[in-house]
């Protein structure tokens, strides 16, 4: 079986810089890498990642951890901050870090710190005060995508923004019976997504005037979630509102499904907006302020890399762009005194 010194031998280097190129651990000029690196590839030699983390100190694998696999927002992050990693010939450990799930604690207080990473990638998981300790306590850089953990830099939207942006957008159009729907019920409205989008609601709701119109319905944030809270919300034609401002586009696509179902029609007799950006929304031409996931799923890979390359790391946050996109679900309400202030 061929070695390195097979390959320092065919390119004509010593077994060092051949280490070196391969690994990436000090300095080797392009040509020489170039020349080492067609070599292997010649003889077939592929590096071994225990040796290339001897030389470098590191293990070229980063521990990301998500609380869910299969929502939309989730697969989405993780396709654009997998390509990122390739891209810098890292590889990930994956840890589905579910709510109230048996091995969660497990994974926070066995399994991070026992494995080797160059760094851990947290995405929107909300951690508890013991998880979050443990989190900083880990001697390696942690960043985390969505959500604003203390000691912890992060890439995020501004979730209390978008969402009052989405409910101002209403507010625009001429209505004040706006519901909003999303998440569990809280006290909290800074620790989880739900939380912050809720706030923001309630902040333009009262910077309009219609703090005595504020109403809260919670529900799962997913497309049955919105369904079942749509359904309670709507139900009854006498307290149905005019409006509804849902915590995420899948809620807001769910409450459309409810609509359709009980005759109610969107946007003649209810108007919906969400917030995401999902892949249905065009589909159900869904009024809502677009993030984009895949591009913060490259955001926090750079971040991490940078910090890895000895740049400087601050707590702090660092808020990506987003947009409000205006579709058909959404109209001023009916002039038939269907919708009084």
């Amino acid at each position: 079986m061929s070695g390195i010194a097979d390959v320092a031998a065919l390119a004509g280097v010593s077994k060092s810089t051949a280490s070196r190129a391969l690994t990436g651990g000090g300095y080797v000029s392009e040509g020489t890498r170039q020349r080492v690196i067609d070599a292997a590839r010649v003889i077939g030699y592929v590096a071994s990642p225990n040796a290339a983390s001897l030389v470098t100190g590191r293990t070229k694998n980063v521990g990301v951890i998500i609380p869910f696999v299969n929502r939309w927002y989730f697969g989405e992050v993780l396709e654009g901050l997998e390509d990122a990693l390739l891209a810098c010939d890292y590889d990930l450990t994956l840890y589905n870090v579910r709510p109230g799930s048996a091995s969660r604690a497990r994974i926070f207080e066995h399994f991070l710190a026992r494995k080797r990473f160059d760094g851990i990638i947290t995405i929107g998981i909300e951690p508890s005060p013991d998880e979050l300790e443990r989190l900083v306590s880990l001697d390696r850089p942690v960043v985390a995508l969505g959500g604003q953990l203390p000691g912890i830099t992060s890439v995020s939207i501004d979730d209390v923004a978008v969402s009052r942006l989405a409910t101002e957008h209403l507010i625009g159009l001429g209505h004040s019976r706006i519901v909003h729907i999303g998440g569990e019920r809280t006290d909290d409205l800074t620790t989880s997504v739900h939380g912050r989008r809720l706030a923001g609601y309630i902040e333009a709701m009262e910077n309009a005037g219609l703090g005595e119109h504020v109403l809260y319905v919670p529900s799962d944030m997913s497309v049955p979630g919105g369904y079942a809270a749509g359904v309670q919300v709507i139900g009854d034609p006498r307290t149905r509102p005019t409006a509804i401002s849902a915590a995420s586009d899948e809620v807001a696509v769910g409450t459309i499904v409810a609509a359709r179902r009980t005759g109610v029609g969107v946007p003649s007799d209810l108007s919906v907006v969400g917030v995401d950006g999902h892949e249905y929304a065009e589909m159900f031409s869904l009024t809502t302020v677009e993030q984009s996931p895949r591009d913060q799923g490259t955001a926090i890979v750079e971040l991490l890399m940078g910090v890895l390359s000895g740049g400087p790391h601050e707590t702090e946050v660092l808020l990506h762009p987003t947009r409000l996109v205006v579709r058909s679900s959404t109209a001023p309400p009916r002039g038939d005194g269907a919708n009084p202030s």
